[in-house]
């Protein structure tokens, strides 16, 4: 049977799995930043989403949770019918999660996965009832549910399974995320027609995790065989929604119930089919057509509302607020520490305690984003609050570390010197997916000027941006990464993911030989208080070093007409509409 529950996400006393690769650099510099794997998260709640899985922004929408969001909504006995429309942002590159970073609520409504992780890390059965894990941990035997069937007709079954593994690491679907999440993936071997038997090259910790993931969505076997690029406009599985038409771009996607549907993971209210006939996104940029759509009763639901709007809606009685704080790694400026200005701890230091960074996310997002403190967000498993406090501001500590450094002089404009060359930070963007967060690049650059150092901030294309960053020739960059699994630190500050010959997440160009060796010991690690441990020696390391620059805690922020209930958020933070119902 499945393996105990523990406090670390996935870690059935072994077992859970990883996150992101980036596209070949044979791909357009532009298709590269679109599609490489940025945030274990597929959600951009609030904005565009953001490329370098670490090295643009996660664009965020909210505070913190305010509804379980392992519960529905009140509302009384949910009603069957009705079609609730939802307007969104933006809509994916690719529908298919095996290729890219599809945001989750496209591909869950089709998708289920093998298995289910609840909002506490603990792992439960979905579509795989049952699972054992070998004494070396790199064997994994699931039992599947019987009497399961894609959308299409294809059984669900061992085989199945095995399709889709192997379809998510084969070369020709470039994925994009969801082979990193199972990097360490061999083979699958039928072992009947519901039973798989799963191989790993070694030990990992999050590939429980990784599978839970709605990147390693189950997808019909009938499907996988063809052209790649038909999947990004359709996808076909065994969830509780199909889409006979599939997306398109600019305009949306329109999903109908699937009736007959009866595998809902264990815990989820509704057991049986979707409460709804059908649930349409419609693709609205515009925070202010979105909100007019909510508001005007044209659209149930709207993400990625404006802070500034936010609270006049949780005042009237006529909406509703929900949002979820996402696990993983904060909205934050990661310093270049492997070359230029920012290699000297000591000036990394003095822009941490030189600017207040919580001052400027209350004024510019109203205190509906958290404020970080740390690499990891409080609601990510393994999360260390020892920290915090070294996250704080002291201008007059800044000062003496930039004193100690050699920067005394100032300039005609005040700017501080050293050997008569002025002290000069580039930050680099890619406007395109940055352009929401202009006002706070605005903010923190003013701030800098206040320590006596040039904040340039550059709005480079694509081909630039990519250029400049896989030379390491910048001194910050914006990075943030979604991922339930505190395994997500490897992947941020794992020296092996430094953007070197491709685009990749340790944006910081952070290299320690010790926290590689931690992390490496993590991930394999059987014992969850092992992993706590490890993880959280990581963490203090890090920001010791001064290796990330913390600014907000992402979230998913979901206004709806009172009428609507029984949205649910996932673990990854994003709305889950199976159990969704509207009341007349």
């Amino acid at each position: 049977m499945h393996t105990p529950d523990t406090s670390l996400p996935g870690t059935a006393l072994p077992g859970t799995a990883t996150t992101d690769p980036a596209t070949p650099d044979t791909a357009p510099a532009a298709e590269r930043l679109r599609t490489s794997r940025i945030r274990r998260f597929t959600f951009r709640p609030g904005v565009a989403v953001a490329a370098l899985t670490t090295l643009l922004p996660l664009a965020a929408a909210c505070s913190s949770t305010e509804k379980d969001a392992a519960h529905p909504a009140a509302g009384g006995s949910p009603r069957a019918g009705g079609n609730l429309t939802l307007a969104v942002p933006y809509g994916p590159t690719c529908l298919d999660p095996h290729q890219g970073q599809a945001d989750a609520l496209f591909s869950r409504a089709v998708l289920d996965s093998l298995v289910w992780q609840d909002n506490k890390g603990a792992i439960h059965p979905w579509l795989a009832k049952s699972w054992k894990i070998s004494d070396d941990q790199r064997t994994y035997t699931f039992t599947l549910r019987p009497g399961v069937t894609f959308s299409d007709g294809t059984p669900f079954d061992a085989a199945a399974v095995k399709a889709n593994l192997d379809h998510v690491v084969a070369p020709a679907t470039k994925s994009a995320g969801a082979a990193q999440l199972i990097e360490n993936y061999r083979s699958a071997t039928v072992v009947d027609d519901h039973t798989v038997e799963v191989t790993l090259a070694a030990p990992a910790s999050s590939f429980l995790s990784g599978l839970a993931s709605p990147s390693l969505g189950i997808e019909s076997p009938a499907t996988l065989t063809g052209d790649p690029k038909a999947l990004c406009s359709k996808i076909v599985g065994t969830g509780p929604f199909t889409s006979a038409a599939g997306f398109t771009p600019q305009q949306g996607i329109s999903y109908q119930r699937r009736d007959g549907y009866a595998w809902a993971p264990e815990g989820a209210a509704n057991q049986g089919p979707a409460h709804l006939d059908g649930l349409t996104v419609r693709v609205v940029p515009e925070n202010s057509s979105r909100l007019g759509a909510l508001t005007s009763g044209q659209a149930d639901a709207a993400s990625a509302i404006a802070p500034v709007n936010v609270a006049k809606l949780k005042a009237d009685p006529a909406f509703a607020v929900q949002s979820a704080v996402a696990p993983g790694v904060p909205f934050s400026y990661s310093p270049n520490t492997e070359q230029g200005t920012l290699s000297d701890v000591r000036l990394r230091k003095a822009l941490r305690a030189g600017i207040d960074w919580p001052l400027i996310v209350r004024k510019l997002y109203f205190g509906v984003y958290p404020v970080a403190r740390g690499p990891l967000s409080p609601t990510t498993p393994g999360y260390s609050k020892a920290i915090a406090d070294q996250y704080t501001y002291d201008p007059a500590a800044a000062a003496a570390l930039l004193d100690e450094a050699g920067w005394t002089g100032r300039d005609a404009e005040n700017y501080r010197t050293k050997d008569g060359k002025r002290l000069t930070l580039d930050f680099l963007y890619v406007g395109d997916y940055f352009g929401p967060h202009i006002a706070l690049a605005t903010q923190i650059q003013a701030a800098a000027k206040q320590l006596g150092i040039e904040l340039r901030n550059q709005n480079l294309d694509a081909g630039s941006y990519v250029k400049r960053v896989l030379a390491g020739d910048y001194d910050l960059l914006n990075s943030s990464n979604n991922n339930f699994s505190p395994d997500t630190l490897r992947l941020i500050f794992g020296s092996a993911h430094i953007p070197t010959t491709k685009i990749d997440n340790n944006a910081a160009r952070y290299h320690d030989a010790g926290v590689d060796a931690k992390l490496a010991e993590a991930l394999a690690a059987g014992d969850p208080r092992k992993q706590s441990s490890l993880y959280a020696e990581v963490q203090q390391k890090v920001t010791d070093d001064a290796a990330i620059l913390p600014l907000f805690n992402n979230a998913y922020v979901l206004g709806t007409s009172a009428k609507v209930h029984g949205v649910v958020f996932e673990q990854q933070s994003f709305p889950n509409f199976a159990d969704a119902w509207l009341s007349q």
